[in-house]
């Protein structure tokens, strides 16, 4: 059965897709609509896709910032070693090296 809509209504589902943060495919088969007429009503009621895209965050990354370091130098041997290196393992190596 085919369901006839008004401008109005059209205009509604269009603001309504663009908030729900779904794509056009997703929110026409979630809404049961057909999305050649989904896209005819928006080129019809003169709305174009924006250069915004809507994303979603599918991962989160953890920035690491760069830390000082520890550089101990031994002729022409340098050791860099984090900042964060225990001072235990600092005295194993410092011991090692005399």
């Amino acid at each position: 059965m085919k369901i006839t809509r008004s401008q109005e209504q059209w205009q509604t589902i269009l603001n309504e897709q663009q908030a729900s943060g779904l794509t056009i495919i997703d929110y026409c088969r979630e809404h049961q609509l057909a999305t050649s007429s989904f896209y005819v009503f928006r080129k019809k009621l003169g709305i174009t896709s924006s250069s915004f895209v809507r994303t979603k965050v599918t991962q989160q990354v953890e920035l690491i910032t760069p830390q000082a370091v520890i550089e101990l130098t031994l002729g022409k041997a340098i050791l860099r070693l984090p900042s964060n290196t225990s001072a235990t393992y600092l005295g194993q190596v410092l011991r090692a090296l005399v």
